[in-house]
């Protein structure tokens, strides 16, 4: 894009994210607005029109600007300035696009008064601020590791109030965007990509500041530990203490959001310095697992919680919406149970499925990436990009057969497939789509629109598996460079 359209796409998107911050001082999540709302009631609230018009103005507008760039600003400076600039009006916005941010401070306030947030909800805790959690939360454990825990308690004592609990969690979200920030330049280098499309795609997302800054979501402090560590695992594999180190790291982005242990297999391929030998991989690789294992094991201790959040996290699936492609299948298979006269209950059987699937597909995606490398020589760049290259698919395909789907989840392998993809439109697309998904006072359109949004999903999902197949009888695979085969 020429100079000028670059600027262009820099002012829009910062008028975008102002009207969206209008929006949210409208109709946001704020503590007292009502729960369980709909599209309809919150049109006809006193401030319902010119919220809808500011939030769909605003998310179109930011996202078009994002979009307009998506190879690439015109520089990784001009990125970093551009994507502080639309960070700015929502700094200072009311939560956003979900109410997590309420569980988040009642689960800190819960551990600071001495009660096991992971054996008792946040209602029997007797948090004074439960009025403002979404129902479906009041009465689930934390679903988060020891650290994030810690993080909210220290939120909750820093901030006293409510409101200084929130600016506090704000505080700790954009500082895990801004170690992630400082990580993407290393990245993308050993990747050899260029820095400025790899910060623009990461920070500049709309995701980022709606959901990362405004929602205040623990996402952005699981990226940025997660980038940390697989930096240090990038620029000094085969070195023991540095591998140490970079394990810790990933164990403790994995201590605030379990999601994180997909990337583990990858960074331990990553960590192998010169051939990739089973030898050199337990070498190499058990130094990285073990500081992961010694950073669970020590958290978990000193926090005193040991691993009871293990458990809360088989409640995270609770709400069933159509954007998580397992549930919809699920859904579609109940609809036309129901047409029969049959309830096969078929969303918790489907969601099994997808997770022993998931299983598989990060097997078959670490012996390719495995088999990469054996055939590569081991030139750093093409190490770097393979591992990263399979850790960001990990993490879609986690996003994708995971039973429950929220619009910030698509941040996760954004931020690692922004630093290898050759094309982008795949990723970049649906996580356009997703900013769409959540009003400011955080009701998902998705919960109205259960039975053609199902609908869709499944039919989205057999065009996604049949279509490859088709492509592939009509043209014979051409040779091609084993490293290179899925990048």
């Amino acid at each position: 894009m020429t100079e000028p359209g670059a600027r262009l796409a820099r002012y829009a998107g910062l008028a975008g994210s102002a009207l969206l911050t209008v929006a949210g001082y409208l109709g946001g999540a704020l503590p007292d607005a009502p729960l369980g709302a709909t599209p309809v009631s919150i049109w006809r609230a006193p401030n319902g029109p010119a919220t809808f018009t500011c939030w769909l103005i605003g998310t179109a507008v930011l996202v078009g600007a994002w979009w307009s760039l998506r190879a690439g600003a015109p520089s990784g400076r001009w990125a970093y300035v551009t994507a502080g600039l639309w960070t700015l009006p929502l700094l200072v916005a009311p939560p956003l696009g979900s109410r997590d941010v309420y569980s988040y401070a009642c689960q800190g306030w819960t551990y600071a008064h001495g009660a096991d947030p992971y054996a008792v909800g946040v209602a029997a805790a007797g948090c004074p601020w439960v009025d403002a959690v979404a129902p479906i939360w009041r009465d689930t454990p934390a679903p988060y590791g020891p650290v994030f825990v810690l993080l909210a308690a220290l939120a909750v004592t820093l901030g006293g109030g409510l409101t200084g609990t929130i600016v506090a969690l704000r505080v700790i979200a954009v500082a895990g965007l801004l170690l992630a920030a400082l990580c993407l330049p290393g990245l993308a280098r050993a990747a050899g990509v260029p820095t400025r499309r790899a910060v623009w795609l990461a920070l500049a997302t709309p995701l980022v500041g709606v959901h990362l800054v405004a929602g205040a979501h623990n996402d952005a402090v699981m990226l940025g530990l997660l980038l940390c560590g697989l930096l240090v695992v990038v620029r000094r594999p085969g070195r023991p203490a540095a591998l140490l180190v970079a394990g810790a790291l990933l164990g403790l982005a994995v201590t605030v959001k379990a999601t994180a242990v997909v990337v583990t297999p990858f960074a331990a391929l990553a960590a192998v310095h010169g051939r990739h030998t089973v030898r050199a991989l337990l070498r190499d690789g058990g130094a990285l697992v073990g500081g992961l294992l010694a950073a669970l094991l020590v958290t978990s201790a000193l926090s005193g919680l040991g691993f009871g959040w293990v458990a809360g996290l088989t409640r995270s699936g609770d709400s069933e919406q159509w954007t998580s492609p397992p549930t919809a299948v699920g859904l579609v298979a109940d609809y036309a149970g129901a047409l029969v006269g049959r309830d096969p209950h078929a969303v918790p059987v489907v969601r099994a499925v997808a997770l022993l699937l998931l299983a598989a597909v990060v097997v078959v995606l670490w012996c390719r990436a495995w088999r990469a490398l054996r055939a590569s020589g081991d030139p750093a760049s093409v190490r770097a990009r393979v591992t990263l290259h399979g850790a960001g698919l990990a993490l879609a395909a986690t996003v994708a057969l995971s039973p429950v789907f929220h619009p910030w989840y698509a941040t996760w392998p954004l931020a690692l497939l922004a630093l290898t993809a050759t094309r982008t439109t795949w990723f970049v697309l649906p996580t356009a789509m997703a900013a769409f998904l959540a009003l400011p006072d955080g009701t998902n359109l998705a919960r109205f629109t259960k039975a053609p949004g199902a609908l869709a999903m499944t039919a989205l999902l057999l065009t996604a598996l049949i279509l490859p197949v088709w492509h592939r009888q009509k043209r014979p695979p051409a040779a091609q460079d084993p490293a290179r085969t899925w990048l």
